[in-house]
């Protein structure tokens, strides 16, 4: 079973972190996405062999990008609560373990990667936003 197939929602939680900092910055470009995909996949990478890395420090929009995705990310690992406006706790989907988290990141890494191709400098935020709603 693919990545997409089987872990769906997944991909719809993590990419609906990347659409949320795109709404409010429409100038956020695919690089600055990938970047901070990028760095997720090397720390959980990492995690997921039991190793510690430092991570190569991100700039301005990318950090912001990678920390919406890493809090989600923790939400579906099992390790961060979230809450709804008015502070009720939002029940927490199944965990994922940090291999399958790895292989979601790098989905959508690829999907980045051929739609910056195919589409520009905004391809992958432009395809991927008609998704979220």
């Amino acid at each position: 079973m693919t990545v997409e197939a089987e872990y769906q929602d997944v991909l719809q939680n993590l990419e609906f972190a990347i659409v949320s900092i795109y709404r409010i910055t429409p100038d956020l470009i695919d690089a600055e996405v990938l970047n901070a995909i990028d760095s997720l996949i090397r720390t959980y990478g990492a995690a997921a062999q039991g190793k510690s890395i430092g991570s190569r420090p991100l700039r301005g929009i990318s950090q912001e990008v990678a920390e919406a995705v890493a809090e989600m990310c923790e939400f579906r690992l099992g390790r961060s609560p979230r809450v709804d406006v008015e502070g009720n706790a939002i029940e927490s989907p199944p965990p994922i373990s940090l291999n399958v988290l790895v292989d979601c990141l790098k989905r959508i890494q690829s999907s980045i990667k051929f739609w910056t191709k195919q589409q520009g400098r905004q391809g992958y935020l432009n395809y991927v936003q008609r998704f979220i709603v």
